[in-house]
């Protein structure tokens, strides 16, 4: 019975859409923006706690959100650390071991509406935002960021340059927004009237269409060097996204990987990420 509640309610959402936007087409394309953007999971669970709460920073006032920021302290460069969705910084956990046997010193915070970070929504203008106001308080060095906090770290770095950074990573990251979008479209099997309006509301408020939104396009602007982790077969983000990145950013380096999944927590990514920042 719940598959049949799970399969059934992304089709009642398309259509309540395709009707809605002949009604009230702003109001509807708000609204499926609103739940494209809502964040179900990704919230502290009690057995990441303990190892979260000790290294609690500060927490950052970001566009009225409360951002949760960690630190572990090391005496070389600084490194930033920017999760993916519906996930915290506990996802870093075995990197920051590494890290911190490095001596790096270590920033990470929870994305607005994850871990202990206030809201119940994201999307990448927002994270962005977030990135942004890390990387100007703190000054790192480099920049870590996994799948759609990849994707962030390469448009902070492209709308608001930072000369101090020195090293950008990504971990099995997104490229295109347009495919985002496709994919929710087939979830819900919205018509192309949604999507339209879904376009003009994202023009009217954040300034780009839907599919001017690539970082394969943003990384064209990128000087600094860049390390690319991608799995062939990631069943989450496609692998030909970190391809097209590569191709276009200048001084980057991709890692193909084959059976590794979208996570990444293995040793010996961490190992080349290490290897990478201390050369």
């Amino acid at each position: 019975m719940k598959k049949l509640i799970k399969q059934i309610m992304p089709l009642a959402y398309g259509q309540y859409y395709n009707i809605y936007t002949l009604i009230a087409p702003k109001k509807a394309a708000e609204s499926a923006f609103h739940l494209f953007c809502t964040v179900r999971k990704g919230r502290v669970q009690p057995q990441q706690a303990d190892y979260l709460d000790q290294a609690k920073l500060n927490v950052e006032e970001v566009e009225g959100h409360k951002v949760q920021s960690y630190h572990w302290p090391g005496n070389k460069e600084t490194v930033l650390l920017v999760h993916g969705w519906e996930s915290n910084t506990f996802r870093w956990r075995n990197l920051i071991k590494k890290l911190r046997e490095a001596d790096f010193n270590v920033i990470a915070f929870d994305a607005p509406s994850h871990g202990y970070s206030t809201g119940k929504h994201l999307y990448v203008p927002l994270y962005e935002k977030a990135v942004n106001h890390m990387v100007k308080k703190y000054n790192p060095q480099h920049l870590i960021g996994h799948s759609v906090g990849g994707m962030t770290i390469i448009y902070n770095q492209y709308k608001n340059p930072c000369p101090d950074v020195e090293k950008m990573v990504t971990i099995g990251s997104p490229s295109e927004f347009h495919e985002i979008m496709q994919h929710f479209q087939d979830i819900l099997k919205f018509n192309n009237r949604v999507m339209k309006q879904l376009d003009r509301y994202v023009l009217d408020r954040f300034g780009f269409r839907i599919d001017e939104f690539s970082t394969s396009q943003f990384a064209r602007s990128l000087s600094k060097k860049g390390l690319l982790f991608h799995d062939k077969f990631d069943a989450i983000t496609p692998y030909h996204a970190s391809v097209a990145v590569n191709q276009n950013w200048e001084n980057s380096t991709l890692v193909s990987t084959e059976g590794l999944g979208h996570s990444m927590h293995q040793d010996d990514v961490n190992d080349q990420i290490i290897s990478f920042l201390e050369a």
